[in-house]
């Protein structure tokens, strides 16, 4: 029987055609709200002004800025072109940024103003300014010049850069499956529906900020708040609405949450779901929020991962603190010696893992590809331990 790629379907234009005036994105930042019918109307004007400026498929586009819902737009823009969106991390030096433009050659550079001086020393054919300049780009082109979305599973939709802590930093490729598949496997675990909410505060360079849980809710239907940045009275002001069903977030964000003066008095209990990634979380940490009925979910991912592998289950939250859970749904893991064979349970080895959530590769390091992968199971390079 012959078999065919995964089609890749356009999820904001399919959201726009059944619930048009539903809420898609608040940017806390400007206080701007977006419909999935404005979504996909301002998708669909990007996409146009890149063709316009000659983005083909396969070309890159940078984007420099901290926390905006722009980043969406370019990230759904670029899924119609078929060009490949690289977030950059916006606290680099320019020097290490030239390396990632020099790495991944991008067509298109689109930036916030306050990063204008880096800008000119980036070697990009196109720039457009976030702002007025980035509106009246999109308001220029004609929505109807948009190309449909064309793209299997396999084909590539963005590239993140990883910290460089052993030399320049590699570029993660990520699919169009890995995108999907994430969203999947956190949904599952979390209980995504298209009627959740959640709040992102993580930086939208990172993969936490772009999938945890803003682009699982964009393919549910459902809606998120993008702040600006953290900020703990802010946060807690969403948290408090009784909007919020999910929040996730790194330990220090927990730890300033506890710490802030209206934290004591703050209405939490209508958020259905905390999880907590990037780092250990404190057991004492945890067991202050459980004190007040909340419990923290732990889990674990790598941008090469997209980034969800793990997360503990609710039953079992308190009782293996520490613990990172067990695999998500569409995923496998191995504990191996240097030799590669499984190790025996109790036993600390490194950790692998593959499944349609897990990158293909590097952008341009073969040799990263050779060390990292055996056949398709990814070598994270982590320690881990499975108990009984």
């Amino acid at each position: 029987m012959k078999t065919r790629p995964v089609k890749a379907f356009d999820w904001i234009a399919r959201h726009a055609d059944i619930w048009p005036d539903k809420v898609a994105l608040i940017d806390d930042g400007r206080d701007l709200t977006l419909t999935y019918g404005d979504l996909d109307e301002r998708i669909k004007r990007l996409a146009a002004w890149m063709v316009g400026e000659g983005v083909e498929r396969g070309d890159r586009v940078a984007f420099l800025s901290e926390n905006t819902t722009d980043v969406f737009e370019a990230l759904f823009a670029c899924a119609k072109v078929g060009a490949v969106l690289v977030p950059l991390n916006w606290r680099l030096a320019v020097p290490e940024l030239q390396f990632i433009i020099g790495d991944c050659t991008p067509r298109v550079l689109i930036h916030e103003e306050q990063f204008a001086e880096s800008a000119t020393n980036l070697d990009v054919p196109v720039k457009l300014t976030l702002g007025d300049g980035f509106e009246a780009a999109k308001g220029s082109a004609d929505p109807s010049a948009a190309p449909a979305l064309e793209a299997t599973h396999d084909d590539i939709l963005a590239i993140l850069y990883t910290s460089g802590t052993t030399g320049h930093p590699k570029g993660a490729i990520e699919t169009f499956g890995m995108f999907f598949w994430n969203g999947v496997n956190i949904g599952n675990d979390v209980e995504l529906v298209s009627s959740s909410m959640s709040v992102n505060v993580l930086p939208t360079f990172h993969t936490g900020g772009l999938n945890l849980y803003t682009t699982a809710l964009l393919h549910l239907g459902g809606t998120v708040v993008n702040m600006r940045a953290f900020d703990p009275d802010r946060l807690l002001y969403w948290l408090e609405t009784g909007r919020i069903t999910h929040f996730f977030g790194v330990p220090a964000i927990y730890q300033f949450l506890a710490e802030h003066p209206k934290w004591e008095g703050a209405d939490l209990s209508r958020v259905q779901s905390w999880a907590c990634g990037g780092a250990p979380m404190p057991v004492a940490l945890l067991e202050r929020y459980a004190e007040r009925g909340i419990v923290i979910r732990q889990g674990m991912g790598l941008t090469e991962t997209s980034p969800t592998l793990f997360l503990t289950d609710l039953d079992h939250a308190m009782s293996k603190a520490g613990s990172v859970g067990k695999p998500s749904m569409h995923t496998e893991i191995r504990i191996v010696d240097e030799d590669g064979s499984d190790v025996e349970r109790g036993q600390i080895g490194e950790l692998w893992a593959r499944g349609p959530n897990v990158t293909p590769g590097y952008w341009n390091r073969p040799e990263a590809n050779e060390a990292s992968f055996t056949g398709d199971w990814f070598h994270t390079g982590d320690a881990a331990r499975q108990d009984e």
